[in-house]
C-alpha cells in the first residue's frame, strides 16, 4: 500500500473512532433555561423536547454579550433562543445564502420583521452569496442545523465545502465554536444523498471541518435515532421530524490567526 493511501487509511480509522466515542454531557447554564422559558418564545415551546435546542446551544457555548452566526435559519427557531442567550450586548447574525433565500422566501422578510420587536433587536438579518460566507465582525459561535448538506448541491452552486468551511474559520475568533447539526446518510456515502436524501456521511463532515484547520471538539446523541433508515429521504413521512442527526462540535485553536 503507498504512504498516502497508509495515511489516508489510519485518518479514516481515527475518525471512526472519534464517533465511537462517548457522546459529551451537558450542563444547562442558567442563563440557557431562562431563555428556554422566555415568554416571547411561546409559540415554539412545543417544539423544545424533540429538537433539543437548550443542551444543543449549551453545547454550542454561547453565552451572554456572545456574538453568534445561525447560518440559514429557516423559521428562526434557533434564532430566538440565542437572541435571548447573548442578550442586548450580544448579537444573532441571522445568514442566508442568496441561492438559498431564493428557495425559502419569504423567511428571511419573517425574521426582519421579528428582528424589529423589542425582545429581539439583537438579530441581524443578512443575505450573501454562498460562495462568500463573511461576518460583519469576528464571532463566537458559527451554528447551522441540518444545512451542511446543501453547500454542494446544485441549487447552491456546488461550492466545495472546503472555501465553505475556510470562510467559517476565518469569521471566528480565536477559540470561536463552529456547531454544525444535520442529517445521518449511510456510512461510506461520503456525499452521494446530500441532494437526493438531504442527508451526510458524518465521518466525510468530520474530516472536511478538521481539514480547515478545526479541531474536533466532540459530539452530542441528543438527536440520534436507530430508528431512522438512513436510505429515505428526510421529508419521507415515515421519519419526518424524527431523523437520525448528528452534532458535532468544532473549535477554532485558540493561537489562530484570522
Amino acid at each position: 500500500m503507498r504512504p498516502l493511501l497508509i495515511a489516508a487509511a489510519a485518518s479514516l480509522a481515527l475518525t471512526g473512532a472519534a464517533l465511537a466515542a462517548a457522546p459529551a454531557s451537558v450542563t444547562i447554564p442558567p442563563y440557557v433555561a431562562r431563555a428556554m422559558a422566555d415568554p416571547e418564545r411561546v409559540g415554539d415551546k412545543h417544539n423544545d423536547a424533540r429538537r433539543h435546542a437548550a443542551e444543543i446551544v449549551a453545547f454550542s457555548g454561547a453565552r451572554p454579550g456572545a456574538k453568534v452566526v445561525d447560518l440559514i435559519p429557516g423559521s428562526g427557531y434557533f434564532s430566538k433562543v440565542f437572541s435571548k442567550v447573548v442578550g442586548p450586548a450580544g448579537r444573532v447574525y441571522a445568514i442566508w445564502p442568496d441561492e438559498y433565500d431564493r428557495e425559502s422566501h419569504p423567511d428571511s422578510d419573517k425574521l426582519r420583521q421579528l428582528a424589529k420587536q423589542a425582545g429581539f433587536r439583537n438579530i441581524v438579518v443578512l443575505t450573501q452569496p454562498a460562495k462568500a460566507f463573511a461576518t460583519p465582525e469576528p464571532v463566537d459561535v458559527v451554528f447551522t442545523s441540518q444545512n451542511y448538506h446543501d453547500y454542494p448541491d446544485p441549487f447552491m452552486g456546488r461550492l466545495d465545502p472546503m472555501v465553505f468551511n475556510r470562510a467559517v474559520y476565518r469569521s471566528l475568533k480565536p477559540g470561536g465554536v463552529f456547531l454544525v447539526v444535520d442529517h445521518i446518510a449511510q456510512a461510506g456515502s461520503g456525499m452521494r444523498d446530500t441532494d437526493t436524501l438531504h442527508r451526510i456521511d458524518p465521518q466525510t463532515v468530520k474530516a472536511q471541518v478538521t481539514a480547515a484547520g478545526f479541531v474536533y471538539a466532540g459530539k452530542l446523541d441528543v438527536l440520534r435515532n436507530s430508528a431512522d433508515n438512513h436510505r429515505l429521504k428526510v421529508f419521507d413521512p415515515k421519519v419526518r421530524g424524527r431523523t437520525d442527526q448528528f452534532v458535532f462540535k468544532f473549535v477554532k485553536p485558540a493561537g489562530a490567526r484570522r
